[in-house]
């Protein structure tokens, strides 16, 4: 009998975009990700593809208005969606991202819950928050500053 959940994550985020072979160049070179399967239509229409991150799935595809399922830029601005993405040097990830056309929309910065953070928008819509840990503290500590925050306006 299969197993009806494959190994590995059980939420992989799937990324509808206006141009994939574009999608897929920008994230191998911005964020350096592995295209392990692309699946594309006999009139070139990506029909599918699979990407990692650091091992971190995601998949991606191009639009298909037929379904209604369209890129950011087609419905008029980025989606109420971001995609966290943890790695090692987020500084050093940025500057990559941003050289590569990634919209810098909030600047590297450490964050009270013991993060460092930058916000980004990708050439095809995409909000992504991208994260280095900094400090390991407790949900106690987090819940703590978060309060500090609003003591101090």
């Amino acid at each position: 009998m299969t197993n009806p959940i494959p190994d590995g994550p059980r939420l992989i985020p799937h990324l509808i975009t206006h141009d994939g072979s574009a999608a897929i160049a920008f994230y191998e070179r911005a964020f350096g990700a592995v295209l392990t399967l692309r699946l594309d239509e006999p009139g070139g229409r990506l029909g599918h593809a699979e990407m990692a991150i650091d091992g971190s799935p995601f998949m991606l595809a191009n639009e298909y208005p037929e379904l209604d399922l369209l890129a950011p830029k087609s419905r008029g601005g980025t989606p109420p969606v971001s995609l966290t993405l943890y790695v090692a040097d987020v500084d050093a990830f940025t500057q990559r991202a941003v050289a590569a056309g990634a919209r810098l929309t909030r600047p590297v910065a450490d964050e009270f819950y013991g993060d460092r953070v930058a916000h980004l928008v990708d050439p095809f819509g995409h909000r992504w928050s991208i994260h280095s840990r900094i400090e390991a503290i407790s949900n106690d500590e987090v819940k703590r500053r978060f309060a500090q925050l609003f003591e101090k306006s």
